[in-house]
């Protein structure tokens, strides 16, 4: 029972995910999304599109790192993708979260999963390679369906973008090729992304 009770301690814990927001807002522009329904929806895209992934890749295993890739914001917050001061912080702040985190499971699955998200951080393999090409074109993508709205509260430029995606096309250059003609180029011709 001992076992199990960890189990669901870190299930209970992961329900907080629900609580932290980001800065993309949903697809209506209405409100802002929060890390377990980024979470989700990278799950979601990891399944459907990862037939255009570079490598073969292990798609459960893939799912699996998406699903917990921001569990450490819990404690860690969120930090915006250009939030250059947060940057400096925030790998000390994420390395604490994971450690109380992965923590509350039996030490055998926390393991596992603190190693998913060190992969997941160092995008060395297939997997975290296709895992970080979702998580940054999902909140291009809902950025471009919602007329660029963050990136406008943000002024965002296009060299903050291309530099944020220097290694997007290592995961997928099909999906990266698709996000700069679909979801970049229109925002760019409308001024909702300002060019440098």
């Amino acid at each position: 029972m001992d076992r199990l009770q960890k189990q669901f301690a870190f299930i209970l814990e992961a329900d907080k995910e629900k609580f932290i927001g980001r800065q993309t807002y949903l697809s209506d522009g209405k409100r802002k999304e929060n890390d377990a329904e980024h979470a989700w929806h990278l799950a979601l895209m990891t399944i459907l599109l990862s037939e255009y992934a570079n490598e073969e890749i292990d798609v459960l295993k893939t799912v699996t790192m998406v699903l917990i890739h921001d569990i450490v914001e819990i404690d860690a917050g969120d930090t915006y993708a250009y939030d250059e001061a947060g940057k400096q912080t925030q790998r000390a702040r994420e390395e604490a979260a994971a450690q109380r985190i992965f923590g509350l499971l039996p030490e055998d699955q926390g393991e596992k999963l603190r190693q998913l998200w060190e992969e997941f951080e160092a995008q060395e393999t297939p997997e975290a390679r296709f895992a970080r090409t979702m998580d940054n074109l999902q909140p291009m993508m809902l950025n471009a369906a919602s007329d660029g709205k963050a990136w406008v509260e943000h002024g965002v430029h296009l060299s903050q973008i291309l530099n944020r995606n220097q290694r997007t096309a290592e995961g997928s250059e099909t999906l990266w090729k698709y996000a700069q003609e679909r979801f970049l180029l229109p925002n760019l011709e409308r001024g909702t992304i300002l060019n440098d």
